[in-house]
């Protein structure tokens, strides 16, 4: 069956390198990744792939960590890469649908079909039980990235020299810094950054992050494996972009400083660069972060609310039950050993001083609360 071709908004060049390496303490890597020109269907990064015309099909960019323990992490990550690669060449390159929205629904069945195989092989395998991945995944479709995210391994764009995380870390220090029960400063330190919240593999099932970022000419798109992330901040890896023009160099010399900060954990990097006039320059204004997904058929609409609906909708509320509160039990914790960075795994049981929480049913009674008094306050304004 032929595609259905995707109209670009003009010439979109992709520059890319990806390299990885097994740091100063580990004696494997579990670490893979892949780049992938979706047009062509070429998965290498021969000359032809490291700069390449964006095609109606778009560019691949994955970064995958393993876990588990021996070599069932190398498994693992294999397994993702190599899956959601075959999963987008049937479910998208091959398919006769076009557009972003059938990408990221592609992208998101490629996901959730890597999860299934490789729980699915761990639990055929008893001496893997427990393996899994991380997985960050990139595919630039006309000017905008798409992103499926499991885990904490990051993607960011460097733009105007600076660069910023465009992904969300699915752990437990990103759960408590959102909390505010502790700094972005006191999470990098905590002996329980190790802590995810979710891979692909140990469950089931599993939620896919979805996200998106329109691309500007000139961005630098960097991702990368907590081996690497772990080791230095978002200025240092600016910095290392806005020095070396050349990504095989930017690749080389962001491995050389995780090493040299210690090298704890394998380290995995991808650096893409875009440029064309199909992408429009940067603007000063323009938000770069972590963006939700949302399609174009989406038909969510504005919820309006009546003064006279105020109490009645603050009674409902009140009245649902509420619902079971996420405890360690729940939390997904890896069972190798990281040195220094990541500490040994404890047992998946809850510690002696959980941090403080505020129950969902709470805040439910204090928005039930605002809402009644707000209600009463308009009730008496427009009346009196």
């Amino acid at each position: 069956m032929t595609a259905k071709s995707y109209s670009l908004p003009g010439n979109i060049t992709v520059h890319v390198f990806g390299r990885t390496d097994v740091g100063r303490t580990r004696e494997h890597n579990e670490d893979a990744f892949v780049v992938a020109d979706l047009t062509s269907g070429n998965a290498t990064l021969q000359p032809e792939v490291r700069t390449h015309a964006l095609g109606d099909r778009g560019t691949l960019f994955m970064v995958a960590d393993g876990m588990g323990g021996a070599a069932a992490g190398e498994v693992a990550s294999a397994m993702a890469t190599e899956i959601v690669v075959q999963e987008l060449e049937t479910r998208w390159r091959q398919a006769s649908t076009s557009g972003p929205e059938a990408f990221v629904i592609a992208l998101k069945a490629a996901t959730e079909t890597a999860n299934s195989r490789i729980h699915r092989y761990a639990a055929e395998h008893p001496e893997n039980r427990g393996m899994g991945t991380t997985a960050t995944i990139a595919g630039i479709i006309g000017d905008t990235l798409y992103l499926a995210q499991v885990g904490d391994s990051r993607a960011y764009i460097v733009r105007n020299g600076t660069a910023i995380q465009i992904t969300k870390d699915q752990s437990l220090m990103q759960k408590l810094v959102e909390a505010g029960e502790l700094t972005a400063e006191e999470a990098e330190v905590s002996e329980r950054r190790n802590i995810i919240l979710q891979a692909l593999g140990p469950e089931p099932t599993v939620k896919v992050d979805l996200t998106q970022q329109q691309v500007r000419r000139g961005d630098v798109l960097i991702l990368c494996s907590d081996g690497l992330s772990g080791q230095m901040r978002s200025t240092d890896i600016a910095a290392v972009v806005n020095a070396e023009p050349d990504l095989i160099s930017v690749c080389k010399k962001l491995i050389d400083i995780a090493n040299e900060n210690g090298g704890p954990d394998n380290i995995t990097v991808i650096a893409a660069r875009f440029e064309g006039d199909g992408l429009q320059p940067p603007a000063d204004d323009e938000r770069v972060g972590h963006r939700v997904y949302t399609s174009e058929s989406d038909s969510r609409a504005t919820v309006r609310v009546s003064v006279e609906q105020m109490p009645a909708l603050a009674a409902e509320i009140e009245a649902e039950p509420e619902p079971p509160v996420l405890t360690t039990a729940d939390i997904l914790i890896p069972t190798e050993e990281i040195v220094p960075v990541k500490p040994p795994a404890a047992p998946a049981v809850a510690p002696a001083a959980a941090p403080r929480r505020v129950s969902v049913g709470t805040l439910r009674l204090i928005f039930g609360a605002i809402a009644i008094g707000v209600a009463a306050w308009l009730l008496y304004y427009f009346k009196g």
